[in-house]
């Protein structure tokens, strides 16, 4: 089916408009101290690692522990507050603003933002697969979130989630433009994670060449299997382990059916009051990124394929066929 002048005008429009957004570079880093009383603190990790489930119970910790907190889900998943919620999903700030701006009203705090048990929480939200830039998306929250006096807010703990296997300027935003004070790192034994913990490392220490403030307060390494690899990378790179959760049937099972975990007086609330302490008082440092190779020798050889001997690949390979080199026609003078 043909598209007709009108549709193919629109479609060419919004492809414009993707690449015009995928140029985009982040705005200059700010330089000097940071005077922020209230912590903001972005937390990286690998898609699927547990940073949801980490999060969730830390932020249900600290509101036990008497701070303030709010917890941003900066996922396009919106997945980030799910647990929290007993598994029901929130309204999220992208997709409740264009509902609220199509029908002439105005967003409100309490459209988006809801609490539990003195946690605060809201999901940013994103486009839908193939009609949006995901950081370009999280660039727009943002600037909801400012328009809702953000900035004007009272809390101790400002938890943001963020992809950390996603490289594009958006999910950067933190940690280019100064917009907190510390990064943590989710992880766990497998080098997956470790390579995306190490990319996160690899982009604050860029930025903290360009004057930015934003250092690397640790790691904490859920799925703990005891295998050593994340311990070895955070000795590596200079960063503590905030925390060690470990891999177990009951908290993959309570996790699975959307049960927080970190309460006061239960049996895996020690982790989580020694996470939520750690969270708090970890100083921002800086870390010192690994190169692959270096990556690599974290793990075992049969672990990772090491010896494994690259082979290029020839014209005739390519072609599925044996080629006749011709001789060249271009005439190539004598410099004088």
């Amino acid at each position: 089916m043909s598209l007709d002048a009108n549709e193919a005008n629109a479609l060419e429009r919004q492809a414009a408009q993707l690449r015009a957004e995928a140029q985009e570079e982040p705005a200059a880093v700010p330089s000097g101290e940071v005077k922020k009383e209230t912590q903001i603190i972005a937390i990286y990790g690998k898609g699927g690692i547990g940073k949801s489930f980490t999060l969730s119970n830390l932020s249900y910790m600290m509101a036990q522990q008497g701070k303030r907190v709010l917890l941003i889900g900066c996922d396009p998943k919106s997945d980030t507050t799910s647990l929290l919620f007993g598994g029901r999903a929130t309204p999220t700030i992208i997709e409740t603003s264009s509902r609220k701006k199509a029908a002439g009203e105005e967003l409100r705090i309490e459209d988006v933002c809801f609490k539990r048990d003195g946690v605060f929480a809201m999901e940013l939200g994103g486009p839908e697969v193939g009609r949006g830039c995901g950081g370009r998306g999280i660039i727009h929250g943002f600037e909801t979130l400012e328009k809702l006096g953000f900035h004007e807010w009272g809390f101790d703990y400002v938890l943001l989630d963020f992809l950390g296997d996603v490289v594009c300027g958006g999910f950067g935003l933190p940690i280019a433009r100064d917009m907190c004070q510390k990064v943590i790192i989710v992880g766990s034994n497998d080098l997956q994670s470790l390579y995306v913990a190490n990319n996160v490392c690899s982009a604050v220490e860029y930025f903290r060449k360009l004057g930015g403030n934003v250092g690397v307060a640790g790691i904490v390494i859920n799925k703990d299997d005891g295998t050593g690899e994340a311990q070895a990378f955070a000795e590596a790179v200079g960063i503590p382990i905030l925390s060690a959760i470990p891999q177990h049937e009951e908290l993959r099972r309570m996790s699975a059916n959307y049960q927080i975990v970190g309460i006061p007086g239960t049996t895996w609330a020690p982790v989580f009051e020694t996470l939520a302490t750690n969270v708090a008082e970890a100083p921002p440092v800086r870390p010192t990124p690994l190169s692959q190779d270096g990556l690599l020798n974290l793990f075992k050889g049969d672990a990772v394929g090491r010896g494994i001997v690259l082979e290029p690949a020839s014209q005739s390979d390519m072609r599925g066929h044996e080629i006749v080199e011709k001789p060249s026609l271009e005439i190539v003078y004598d410099v004088a």
